[in-house]
């Protein structure tokens, strides 16, 4: 469900006893997330837990770190 440009409430997801969650096919279709793809979990204790595809995370990084050629 939308809640706003780019923002959606998926649902809820239930922890396992090992601790796995199951992402939603909604979101995982709008966030082109297939399987074998690596996660990168934050995690800050008053705001919660974010997921992002390792990619993103390292293009984000790459940006600020700069080229590690210089």
């Amino acid at each position: 469900m939308g809640i706003g440009k780019g923002k959606y409430l998926f649902g809820i997801c239930k922890v396992g006893e090992k601790g796995q969650i199951v992402i939603p096919k909604d979101a995982r279709k709008v966030f082109d997330i297939k399987p074998g793809d690596s996660l990168v979990l934050f995690g800050d204790e008053k705001k919660g837990l974010a997921l992002v595809k390792t990619e993103v995370f390292n293009g984000v990084a790459e940006s600020i770190m700069g080229d590690s050629n210089d």
